[in-house]
């Protein structure tokens, strides 16, 4: 891929409160979109509270592109059913990444975002230093449903060979 910067884990933590869409539960799993990149967490089944704890890696080389996600309940002999929708931004933590900060206090808060109109998050977001990196924590409201929040965590990965991303200035 040219112009990669680097690598984006998302770690696709839980959902909490997603909708029901097989009478009484769902089997929910979530994909995550960036440009043509698109990866999946595994299947939780009979849950509408799903622990993934799934990493996903996105390759950047455009970083004004959105990361839209979607979950889905799967379904054996239909379509899977679509249970809400969200994007983020990663301006802000990638910000925070280009400041190349070293030896902070672990769980220093290097930015906050805040919820807006703007993007999906159902509460403010911290952009934390934590074991000598910086992570991005983030609850997000899901959209076209009547109920569900995904929480995951961002984190930066520097690949040997990329372009990296152009220091803070």
């Amino acid at each position: 891929m040219e112009n990669l910067m680097g690598l984006l884990r998302i770690h696709v933590q839980r959902g909490v409160n997603l909708a029901v869409r097989d009478v009484v539960s769902s089997d929910p799993y979530v994909v995550v979109r960036m440009g043509k990149q698109k990866l999946k967490t595994r299947v939780i089944k009979k849950n509408v509270n799903p622990v993934w704890n799934d990493d996903l890696t996105l390759s950047v080389a455009d970083p004004s592109l959105p990361v839209k996600l979607a979950v889905y309940d799967r379904d054996r002999f239909s379509f899977d059913d679509k249970m809400g929708d969200a994007e983020f931004e990663i301006g802000a933590f990638l910000d925070a990444v280009k400041m190349r900060l070293q030896g902070l206090p672990n769980g220093t808060i290097i930015s906050k975002v805040q919820p807006s109109r703007q993007n999906c998050l159902s509460q403010e977001s911290c952009i934390i230093w934590s074991n000598g990196k910086v992570v991005q924590h983030m609850f997000l409201r899901l959209r076209n449903v009547e109920t569900g929040e995904i929480e995951l965590q961002l984190e930066w990965i520097d690949v040997p060979g990329s372009t990296g991303l152009p220091l803070a200035i």
